[in-house]
């Protein structure tokens, strides 16, 4: 994604100096990059930045996987025993949940290498780069898809009944995942690790014309892209829901779409204005060591920043839909509350059949769509 501290899947579209692949900046104890002062080239060392990444990021990440790991997990049991995958949302919020575990599952080993250095190989390196980013753009693609999901069911309620059916959400999902993976493939290719006299590294080596385009491709995914589908669909569903007669559901329908708009750009632009920064420093007038080890600062706090989005999304496109609430609350009473307290019924008495029984193809899917 960006270039950190240490060179991880986040890390390929980082500019020429690559803080610590050994093979491009010349080796040496420290981490150093070679800027033009006029005359002759001086070494950017930049310890200081490596040694608050081997202190700080580790335990942030770790509080990053607990907590994603459990929101998300709780979410695909939820969906999976409850909710019965019966909507085309359904299908879709299950498949940003399986993303977001996907991004997660990598995170302790991006913890441990921060903390010292790679010790998986070549192939496992390869391996987690792909992970890493495959679970990141299937993440940012469901989304878009779920901001179409919910516009065409609002402001094109008649044909979302045709349209937007569990087959369909197969067949669409399949396709996204498909587009993850081939998005991800660049990352794989240029990513791998190296070993020198000091530690052994798992990060990028593109070059300077893929790292370029990499990262303008990545911007596009990541920011361009969603921004334009969000403020397209939510025009129109923002219309449509200003002529609504409920003015309860109104206002809910309302206050989720600008959280999941306001929520998700606030913890990724950031990172993708720093990315474009660190890739094109030289064109921004940075490319000098005092302005690098800014940037590389930066792109530690952005990156975390974005990372943990995947545990906000439990939360902004799960547990703030009361029906969704309405299924966990039915969840842990038929599995947990049940299993612990086996002589308290009262526990366990409301049954997934009994909120069922409201859910309707037109009113269900509707408020999934609106309301999740």
């Amino acid at each position: 994604m960006g270039d950190g501290v240490f060179p991880q899947p986040s890390r390929v579209l980082s500019t020429p100096r690559s803080l610590f692949i050994p093979t491009i900046q010349g080796g040496g104890e420290e981490p150093t990059t070679s800027f033009d002062y006029g005359e002759e080239s001086e070494p950017c060392r930049k310890s200081d930045v490596r040694q608050i990444a081997a202190g700080l990021l580790p335990p942030l990440y770790s509080l990053v996987f607990i907590f994603g790991f459990v929101g998300n997990l709780l979410v695909v049991l939820t969906l999976v025993n409850c909710k019965k995958l019966r909507s085309m949302s359904d299908i879709y919020l299950l498949n940003l949940a399986l993303s977001d575990l996907l991004f997660l599952l990598t995170i302790p080993f991006w913890a441990h290498y921060a903390a010292g250095q790679w010790v998986l190989g070549g192939t496992m390196c390869k391996l987690f780069t792909g992970l890493y980013h495959a679970g990141y753009f299937g993440g940012i693609f469901f989304i878009i898809l779920l901001t179409i999901d919910r516009y065409l069911a609002i402001v094109h309620a008649v044909f979302a009944l045709r349209a937007r059916t569990v087959s369909c959400g197969v067949v669409t999902s399949v396709a996204t995942w498909a587009v993850a993976v081939l998005a991800s493939v660049p990352g794989v290719i240029f990513t791998k690790s190296e070993e020198d006299d000091t530690r052994v590294s798992c990060g990028p080596h593109f070059p300077l014309q893929w790292k370029n385009f990499h990262a303008v491709t990545r911007s596009i995914l990541g920011l361009v892209l969603p921004l334009l589908v969000m403020v397209t669909c939510y025009s129109g569903i923002l219309r449509t829901l200003l002529r609504c007669r409920n003015e309860k559901k109104k206002h809910k329908a309302v206050r989720l779409i600008f959280t999941i708009m306001i929520v998700y750009f606030l913890f990724w632009t950031p990172y993708n204005i720093v990315l474009l920064l660190s890739t094109f420093q030289e064109a921004f007038g940075l490319n000098n060591c005092e302005s690098s080890s800014r940037l590389d600062r930066a792109m530690q706090v952005t990156e975390t920043l974005g990372m943990t989005h995947c545990c906000i999304n439990p939360v902004i496109y799960a547990f703030v839909g009361e029906k969704f609430r309405r299924y966990l609350s039915v969840f842990f009473r038929k599995h947990v509350a049940k299993h612990l307290c086996k002589r308290c019924p009262v526990f366990y008495r409301e049954t997934a059949d009994g909120i069922s029984s409201t859910y309707t193809p037109s009113t269900g899917e509707q408020e999934v769509s609106a309301g999740l």
